[in-house]
């Protein structure tokens, strides 16, 4: 499927209001610097394979659009420096709305916002997830992490991979230009509901949508333009649009911004008996 023409318009909010990690580490709260020291230290390429398996025989439960969101308002993502103290349903309708406001003609786009955090649920219904195996920016396993990765000096030092001779150059286990398709991405929220989605035989988003999911928490690409060397050309056509779906996702986490949910769950569900209808298995 080609890459949609029609440019996303966007807000215009400064991103130094956001992310202020991204230039000064040290002003993040412990617990955050905690969760990606964690992080950097376990996702290996032994571990990502572990919780694919682990993940991919989808028989934990089986919950609609608006059951899992609901349940995510159980969940504060210890990542999260942005964070305002909202349940984390009220996130994704205010993500998925401003999308609507400034895209009103791309409705899979304003489903999208709705879910894109939905994976999180594995904190939920799997008591033994680590938050550091769940939330947070992504970057790539089986190669050397590069600089642009948030918190570098916490954690990969202690990682077994970057002493592995396999995994510690810039190429690592992959072929320069590979593509993402082929690239382990550490785990998360992100991989998890690209793989879910996947797998539900009645999804009916585009191949965009789903790419916008599965990284929209590569900071490292999407923010700093690194990893430039494993994308394909389809990559680069793709990525710009988690670029500009990332201000959206950004720019809603404002106090000031809270949603009426429960007067556009008519709206919404309508979205998801369209794209993402039914019991999806987890």
């Amino acid at each position: 499927m080609e890459v949609i023409s029609v440019p996303l318009s966007t807000p215009s909010n400064s991103e130094k209001e956001f992310r202020k990690m991204d230039e000064d580490p040290d002003s993040a709260p412990e617990l955050v610097k905690e969760t990606y020291r964690k992080m950097h230290t376990f996702q290996t390429v032994e571990f990502g394979k572990k919780m694919r398996e682990k993940w991919g025989k989808y028989n934990y439960c089986e919950m609609t659009v608006m059951e899992a969101l609901d349940t995510l308002n159980e969940l504060v993502d210890e990542s999260d420096p942005d964070f305002v103290g909202l349940p984390n349903n009220y996130h994704a309708f205010q993500t998925a709305e401003l999308l609507r406001r400034y895209n009103p003609d791309l409705d899979w786009l304003h489903v999208v916002g709705l879910i894109h955090d939905m994976g999180k649920v594995i904190g939920l219904v799997d008591p033994d997830t680590e938050q550091w195996a769940l939330v947070g920016d992504t970057f790539p396993v089986g190669c050397e992490p590069q600089k642009s990765v948030v918190f570098q000096n916490l954690g990969f030092p202690e990682n077994p991979d970057t002493k592995d001779p396999r995994y510690n150059t810039k190429l690592g286990m992959y072929q320069e230009n590979c593509g993402l398709d082929n690239v382990m991405m550490s785990w998360g929220h992100d991989e998890y509901l690209y793989r879910v989605l996947k797998n539900h035989v009645n999804m009916k988003l585009p191949d965009e949508a789903l790419f916008i999911i599965r990284y929209h928490s590569f900071y490292p690409l999407h923010h700093r333009d690194d990893y430039q060397y494993l994308l394909s050309d389809a990559d680069k056509d793709k990525i710009k649009l988690v670029k500009l779906f990332q201000k959206f996702d950004l720019y809603s986490k404002e106090k000031d911004a809270i949603p009426e949910v429960d007067q556009l769950k008519d709206y919404y569900q309508k979205l998801i008996d369209k794209y993402v209808p039914g019991k999806i298995k987890f």
